[in-house]
Protein backbone atom coordinates (compact mmCIF):
# COMPACT_ATOMS: atom_id res chain seq x y z
CA UNK A 1 0.00 0.00 0.00
CA UNK A 2 2.83 2.36 0.85
CA UNK A 3 4.42 1.77 -2.55
CA UNK A 4 1.16 2.66 -4.33
CA UNK A 5 0.86 5.89 -2.34
CA UNK A 6 4.46 6.91 -3.06
CA UNK A 7 4.00 6.12 -6.76
CA UNK A 8 0.82 8.23 -6.88
CA UNK A 9 2.49 11.20 -5.21
CA UNK A 10 5.46 11.02 -7.58
CA UNK A 11 3.18 10.87 -10.61
CA UNK A 12 1.33 13.98 -9.45
CA UNK A 13 4.57 15.83 -8.77
CA UNK A 14 6.02 15.04 -12.19
CA UNK A 15 2.72 15.76 -13.95
CA UNK A 16 2.48 19.23 -12.43
CA UNK A 17 5.95 20.04 -13.71
CA UNK A 18 4.80 19.60 -17.31
CA UNK A 19 2.33 22.49 -17.27
CA UNK A 20 3.48 25.68 -18.98
CA UNK A 21 4.10 28.71 -16.78
CA UNK A 22 1.07 30.96 -16.35
CA UNK A 23 1.34 33.94 -18.67
CA UNK A 24 3.78 32.34 -21.08
CA UNK A 25 2.99 32.21 -24.79
CA UNK A 26 2.63 28.42 -24.54
CA UNK A 27 0.14 28.81 -21.67
CA UNK A 28 -1.89 31.38 -23.66
CA UNK A 29 -2.01 29.01 -26.64
CA UNK A 30 -3.14 26.14 -24.42
CA UNK A 31 -5.88 28.31 -22.93
CA UNK A 32 -7.03 29.28 -26.45
CA UNK A 33 -7.59 25.57 -27.14
CA UNK A 34 -9.43 24.97 -23.85
CA UNK A 35 -13.23 25.49 -23.91
CA UNK A 36 -14.04 28.77 -22.13
CA UNK A 37 -16.60 27.00 -19.94
CA UNK A 38 -13.81 24.87 -18.42
CA UNK A 39 -11.75 27.85 -17.25
CA UNK A 40 -11.51 28.70 -13.56
CA UNK A 41 -11.96 32.27 -12.35
CA UNK A 42 -8.20 32.57 -11.75
CA UNK A 43 -7.42 31.28 -15.24
CA UNK A 44 -9.82 33.82 -16.72
CA UNK A 45 -8.18 36.69 -14.84
CA UNK A 46 -4.68 35.49 -15.75
CA UNK A 47 -5.65 35.09 -19.42
CA UNK A 48 -7.02 38.63 -19.55
CA UNK A 49 -3.96 40.02 -17.77
CA UNK A 50 -1.20 38.24 -19.67
CA UNK A 51 -2.68 37.21 -23.02
CA UNK A 52 -5.08 40.05 -23.84
CA UNK A 53 -3.56 43.04 -22.07
CA UNK A 54 0.04 41.89 -22.40
CA UNK A 55 0.89 42.65 -18.77
CA UNK A 56 4.50 41.77 -17.98
CA UNK A 57 4.91 39.11 -15.27
CA UNK A 58 7.84 40.94 -13.63
CA UNK A 59 5.79 43.90 -12.43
Amino acid sequence: MKRVLVTGVLMLAFGAGCSPEVGSERWCNRMDETPKGDWTLNETKDYARYCLLGDDKDE
